[in-house]
């Protein structure tokens, strides 16, 4: 393994980790911090600021996620291409990036939607069903990108125990570690 393969696996996880925080703090912590406004307005505007913040951080380490997954491909497209258990795991693994990259943008879509009907509410009625129609959207939406990065963190795992040699020192009897002192 070369020290580029290395830097480039440790991007990978290191973005995908970075996309799975953001968006379960979001998910959790920033729907709440939101709410303690005075008004749908207000809470709005304070959403709406926190992810203008994050966004750009999120947007590069999901990017920095799909070529850094790539180049891993690349690497190993000889293993990807004759070793079913890695060629399931990869197109799994594509399919559900493929997920997290589309609830990344409908969350960023729908919240931006959201933050415009919310400021024309008072003088638009349509705008005050469209919040509530985009709230409830939003709702289930969020949760969307933690769980499909997740589900990306655990095909990671799953990919680098296929990746080890012969059992590792947990795998042994407990037997034959007594007898090598």
């Amino acid at each position: 393994m070369t020290f580029l393969s290395t830097t480039v696996r440790a991007t990978h996880l290191l973005t995908n980790a970075a996309w799975f925080g953001g968006s379960l703090m979001g998910a959790t912590g920033l729907g709440a911090a939101a709410a303690v406004g005075d008004d749908p307005e207000e809470r709005a505007e304070i959403s709406s600021d926190g992810w203008s913040t994050w966004g750009p951080i999120q947007g590069g380490a999901i990017a920095l996620h799909l070529v850094s997954g790539l180049a891993i491909v690349a690497d190993n497209r000889r293993r990807t291409l004759l070793h079913p258990p890695t060629t399931a795991a990869v197109g799994i693994k594509t399919a559900i990036t493929a997920a997290a990259v589309a609830a990344s943008a409908a969350a960023y879509l729908n919240g931006h939607a959201l933050g415009e009907a919310v400021k024309r509410q008072d003088d638009d009625p349509a705008a005050h069903e469209e919040a509530r129609t985009r709230r409830d959207r939003l709702r289930w939406l969020r949760w969307a990108t933690p769980a499909a990065t997740g589900g990306l963190l655990v095909l990671d795992a799953y990919l680098g125990e296929q990746q080890r040699g012969a059992a590792g020192l947990l795998d042994r009897p407990l037997a034959s570690l007594r007898g090598r002192r």
